[in-house]
């Protein structure tokens, strides 16, 4: 009997959650792939999770269905960059590095923020990646006058200010902003905060330049070089990331389609792990686990 090798999955986490808010969602990915929850530079992953996996790396058990955190390459917290003057890695860095860092053949799934960042990635090296996978995530955060279906400006002006003085708050009240027009906005914003508490926070700066990215970034001009298979998987209701922005995404990528989850907000993949993983895992064709 023949053994198939799961193809390896990355994901990229959005803002001020941290690479655990997948972690719902891992058990059911795991029947189809092997899952790297990859942790942005200033981003933590929970201790405990941490000594799990280095027990479990050390196993060295072939095709293993265990949660691998950090690929075994190069990490973008690790790699020298150019920092800005809050000493984080710019947008631009952040993609060159995972470009250079994610392995060859992967399959590259970003939720928002991170949506952003695998957009950019596989613009600068769509060779590298055997799917695109966008999660809640569009080409842009907020409004131009030629982009409506977005975030005004001083939404993010009120968080900055907001993050400075108590991250924490603010981290809740993002969690509960995201999923309104969820049908299981409350549950979801439970399991979400108690990931949340599982993991240090975000240090400030890490905060602030996320803001920053999600103000400034528009990867509008770029699509055109993204030639990777892209999925985008996105709620119906979803409050940040309106629906017509993904729409309009869907149409300008070379190779893409929609699926539209029914109920959910900004985070469909909390809103039906199972059916999730489904979708990803057919998009890949990558076999269910008998």
């Amino acid at each position: 009997m023949t053994l198939s090798v799961k193809p390896d999955l990355v994901l990229l986490h959005g803002w001020g959650l941290g690479s655990n808010a997948w972690q719902p969602a891992l058990p059911a990915l795991q029947q189809r792939f092997t899952v790297h929850p990859f942790s942005l530079p200033g981003y933590r992953r929970p201790k405990e999770l941490m000594d799990k996996q280095s027990a479990e790396a050390s196993s060295q058990a072939p095709h293993e269905q265990t949660l691998s955190g950090h690929m075994p390459c190069r990490s973008p917290s690790d790699a020298a960059s150019s920092p800005t003057t809050n000493k984080t890695l710019s947008f631009e860095r952040t993609a060159e590095v995972l470009a250079e860092a994610l392995p060859e053949g992967s399959v590259l799934c970003g939720w928002s923020l991170g949506g952003l960042l695998a957009m950019e990635t596989a613009a600068l090296a769509p060779q590298r990646f055997k799917r695109l996978i966008l999660v809640g995530s569009t080409p842009r955060f907020t409004q131009l006058s030629d982009w409506p279906h977005a975030q005004a400006a001083t939404l993010l002006g009120m968080f900055s200010l907001a993050v400075a003085r108590n991250a924490a708050d603010v981290l809740q009240r993002f969690i509960a902003l995201l999923n309104q027009g969820d049908v299981q906005a409350r549950a979801i914003s439970r399991s979400m905060s108690q990931q949340l508490l599982a993991a240090p926070l975000p240090d400030t700066a890490t905060l602030l330049a996320g803001l920053d990215w999600l103000r400034d970034v528009d990867l509008r001009a770029q699509l055109a070089r993204i030639s990777t298979p892209t999925l985008l998987i996105h709620g119906e209701n979803d409050p940040l990331m309106p629906l017509p922005a993904a729409q309009w995404l869907a149409r300008k990528l070379p190779d893409a389609r929609l699926e539209i989850v029914a109920g959910a907000a900004h985070a469909p993949f909390l809103n039906d792990p199972e059916g999730f993983a489904r979708r990803l895992g057919d998009f890949c064709d990558a076999p269910a686990l008998d």
